[in-house]
């Protein structure tokens, strides 16, 4: 599995690393909120599980938490923090953190919550639409049963759009989530849906503009 963890705490997040790695699990480390922030973006960030601290240099991480959240609701998020108000652990969790470990912890009872969290998370990684199926973690699409290939940037519309399947989605929405806030036009992103919009199965995969709303896809009838 791939897992980041994002600890400023020298000692700690060597232990830790030491820990996950030895479990088999590739990890990558972060100190900074701020490189978290650039690190989660967007979708499309591969990872199946974030191990979080609060009090982080930069951006802290309830900011890298609800900027996550803006695009991504499936990937687990386990806050790690020595901070011990209910406030904090009351906004984390209404943040969409998945569960909350106070400083100090057990090794043992973290690397249970680790595996309880990815074990949950394996059943949540497939998104399906009719005959269209993402991995939520390669973001590698299937239709029908066979490689959907698509370029980067509609991929990642593609994967929005259907993580938002039923909904209309505005632009300004995917604009956030599918493309990490970059400065894109109007006239951009309907390039984007329209490319898109041919490459989709007529009958069985509808992407339409819901005037006034944005743009919604739907299974064919």
């Amino acid at each position: 599995m791939k897992l980041l963890l994002v600890e400023d705490d020298t000692l700690l997040a060597d232990s830790l690393l030491e820990l996950l790695r030895g479990e088999g699990h590739r990890v990558d480390h972060l100190s900074d909120g701020n490189a978290a922030l650039a690190r989660l973006a967007t979708v499309g960030h591969g990872l199946d599980l974030v191990l979080l601290d609060l009090n982080l240099p930069g951006a802290g991480g309830l900011e890298v938490l609800e900027a996550l959240r803006r695009h991504d609701r499936q990937t687990p998020v386990l806050i790690l923090t020595a901070r011990g108000a209910v406030a904090d652990r009351v906004r984390g969790l209404d943040l969409g953190a998945d569960d909350y470990l106070g400083k100090p912890f057990a090794l043992d009872e973290l690397e249970a919550r680790v595996r309880a969290l990815l074990r949950r998370h394996a059943r949540t990684t497939r998104l399906t639409l009719g005959p269209l199926e993402l991995d939520a973690t390669t973001l590698g699409f299937t239709l029908g049963g066979e490689p959907f290939p698509l370029p980067p940037r509609e991929q990642r519309l593609l994967a929005c759009l259907l993580r938002h399947a039923g909904e209309p989605v505005e632009k300004s929405r995917l604009a956030e989530e599918a493309f990490g806030g970059e400065s894109m036009g109007d006239n951009a992103i309907e390039v984007y849906v329209h490319r898109l919009r041919k490459r989709l199965p007529t009958g069985q995969l509808s992407l339409r503009t819901v005037r006034g709303l944005g743009y919604l896809l739907e299974a064919g009838s």
